[in-house]
Formats: C-alpha cells, structure tokens, sequence
C-alpha cells in the first residue's frame, strides 16, 4: 500500500497540516489545545490509513475475481454487496461476467453446432463421391456403350446432388450469419405459391399428383417474394416425396387483422410421430426419408420463415397426410413501418 506514490504524497500532507495545526495551537492557545490537535490530527490520519487499507483489500479481492474471470471461472458472489464506490464497481463486474458465461456457452455451443455440421457435411458428401470415383474407375475399363451412358447419367445426377446441398449449405450459413437482407415488400400470396409451384410441375406431372389452391386472392403479407418462394418450394417438395403417383397437394390462404396464414396439405403417408418434434432440424432423415433424402430442405424453409418473423408449424398423421401451416404476423408489418 505505501508503495503508491499517490498516498505517500497525501499522507506527507496531511502530517504537514498537523505538525502545522499543532505549532498553531501551541503558540497561540495553549499546550493542552495543542496536544488536542495533535491527537485528532493523528486519529484522523490513522482512519484515513485503515479506510485506504480496507480500500486496497476490496480492490485486491475484485483483481483476484478478475484473475478467475480471465481463467474462465466465471463464479461470482456479490451476495455480500453493499452501497458505495465499490459497489457500483463490482456489480458492474458481476454484469460483465454474466455477459462473458454467456458468451462462452453460446461459443461453447456454435463450437459444438459447427461440429456436427462438419461431420454431416462430410457424410453426405462421402457417399456420392465415392459412388462417383467407382463409376470413374469403370468408365476407364473396358464396358459396353449402354453402361458408359449409364454411369455417365448416374455422375450428372450424383453432380446435381452435391451442387443443391453445397448452393443449400451456403444459403443457410449466410441466413445464420445474418448476412441475408430480407426485403420488407407488400407480396401477395397468390404470387409467392405461383412461384414456388413452377420448379415443381414437372415433378408434379411425372407422377401424375394434381395441385389445388384455395383462398383469398387479395390475400398479402410483408415479406420477401424470392426467399419466401423458396422456403414453401422446400416444403412442396417434401410433399410431393412423400405422397404417392396420383396424390393431390391443396394450398390454403386467407389474412386477418393478426396474421396471413399460407397452408401447405398433401395427402403423402405422413409423418410418424417421433420424428414430428425434429424434422426442422438440419441433416435430419425420418423414418420414412427416400434414399436421397439429405434433410435440409425443412430445415431451410424454417430458418428463412422465422428470420422474417414468421412461424411455421407441422401437423401429421401415418396414413392421413401431412400440413404445414405457416403465419406471418402483423406486427412485424408494424415494425417495418
């Protein structure tokens, strides 16, 4: 403590003040005003001394939490607070290390997140290129004209699959990131199904699967029309996977004073109930999953729906079909404004 220089200093004043208040005394009043003085000018140093001294060991014990802090040992106790200086001091301590924990979970668990994302990449990779470095191999060889068109066809088709997943990975690394302006236009619904349901006619027609729409055409939301439609064709693909040749896929759609609802019904085998609680998750395959199934079309359309302040729920039954209901509120219109 005495080796700060600042209260070195201060306390050669206050003995100047002293020394100086007694000579005063002694010389003006009397030898008892002096000694007086003398006594209180002493008691007052030594409670200016012992206050610095407890200063200095409250301060020490806040460097020692610091220390910890630093360590990653975010425990602190500020049940023993009190008012004063000090106080404010370590409770804005205690504010920052609840901030750094909660940092740290949250890097602890995108640490985590990044992980498993990496490993399922790896997978779904895997397995085509693997396919595709057999066919390869092949196609080098000697093999009839039939089979090189047909190894050639399945590493097109192998080709597409890693394209849409890595064209898929990065949209959805961009959306979390937050890289992705979504527009805040008036889009009508009509107009955003339209869209979505012109990448699936073809699809559509092979298995000869019909689409109904139903709803007001005057129907809006606030939005934005080219991720929207790409969010709802995740899903309409994910109905016509599932549904059989000869199925039927309806859209309904109306808006009231609260939200503009878009549902999504196909009549496919629906969704076992297990699997209900986790099909929006990434690189998740249901028990009814097709082989190429990679389970990041679902996971898509729900990070682009929730990031432009929507909701998306799913409601299914093995054997009855499946619907997905999606709500865009109004009070997001009232926060765009």
């Amino acid at each position: 403590m005495l080796r700060n220089r600042e209260l070195r200093f201060y306390l050669l004043i206050l003995s100047i003040i002293a020394l100086l208040s007694t000579m005063f005394a002694y010389l003006y009043i009397s030898v008892a005003a002096a000694i007086y003085v003398f006594v209180t000018c002493m008691v007052l140093i030594c409670v200016q001394v012992l206050s610095t001294w407890w200063r200095y060991r409250e301060i020490a014990k806040l460097s020692g939490h610091l220390r910890r802090i630093a360590n990653g040992d975010y425990q602190f106790d500020i049940r023993d607070n009190y008012e004063g200086e000090l106080s404010i001091l370590k409770s804005e301590i205690y504010k920052v290390t609840l901030m750094l924990s909660q940092q740290g979970s949250s890097l602890k668990q995108d640490k985590s997140k990044l992980t498993d994302a990496i490993s399922d990449i790896s997978h779904q990779l895997k397995t085509p290129l693997t396919s595709m470095m057999v066919m390869a191999d092949l196609l080098s060889g000697k093999i009839t004209e039939e089979k090189r068109q047909e190894f050639t066809r399945n590493i097109r088709i192998q080709l597409e699959r890693i394209e849409w997943l890595v064209s898929s990975l990065l949209k959805l690394s961009k959306i979390d990131a937050g890289s992705v302006t979504f527009k805040k236009e008036k889009v009508p619904v009509i107009q955003v199904i339209e869209k979505a349901a012109e990448a699936v006619l073809i699809p559509m027609d092979i298995k000869q699967q019909s689409l109904k729409t139903e709803g007001d055409r005057n129907a809006v939301f606030y939005g934005d029309l080219k991720w929207t439609a790409e969010a709802i064709l995740n899903i309409l693909k994910n109905g016509i996977e599932h549904t059989a040749e000869g199925g039927e896929i309806y859209f309904s759609f109306f808006e009231n004073a609260l939200f503009t609802e878009i549902s999504i019904r196909d009549t496919g085998k629906g969704i076992p109930k297990k699997d209900l609680p986790h099909i929006f998750k990434r690189f998740y395959k249901g028990e009814n999953a097709g082989e190429d199934s990679v389970g990041i079309g679902l996971a898509m359309a729900y990070s682009i729906i929730s990031a432009q302040n929507g909701d998306i729920e799913v409601v299914s039954k093995e054997g009855e079909g499946t619907t997905f209901q999606i709500k865009f509120y109004k009070q997001a219109i009232n926060s765009i404004k």
